[in-house]
């Protein structure tokens, strides 16, 4: 599992520091995401360390939402002044990325069939 904690945070590291270093108003965890992405595309494939660690690591995913939970408490006040507002955007958003998904999904099924 070191070998998968050391991909992730390497590539979370990369993409904070190209948005540190070039200004970017993107988070440093997506662009490393995305640089993760094309490291894993360029070669063609997932090491097998990855492809077998993987599963265990997002049984673990739940952990996650720890913070999360304390960021509740600690924007309460916020969330009860704006949380309606919050609440949309975040159906909508999610709606949206659903909507894209199933379309780009649908639409290279279709090219893979010709």
């Amino acid at each position: 599992m070191l070998d998968l904690m050391l991909w992730l945070l390497g590539f979370q590291l990369m993409g904070e520091a190209l948005t540190c270093a070039l200004g970017w108003p993107l988070p440093g965890p997506v662009l490393g995401l995305l640089l993760l992405f094309v490291a894993l595309w360029l070669r063609r494939g997932v090491p097998a360390t990855l492809q077998r660690e993987t599963p265990r690591f997002l049984g673990h995913m739940s952990l996650l939402f720890i913070p999360a939970g304390g960021a509740l408490v600690a924007y309460a006040p916020l969330l009860r002044s704006h949380g309606g507002q919050l609440a949309l955007i975040l159906l909508a958003s999610s709606l949206i990325t659903l909507l894209v998904t199933g379309g780009l999904l649908k639409l290279l099924l279709r090219r893979r069939l010709q």
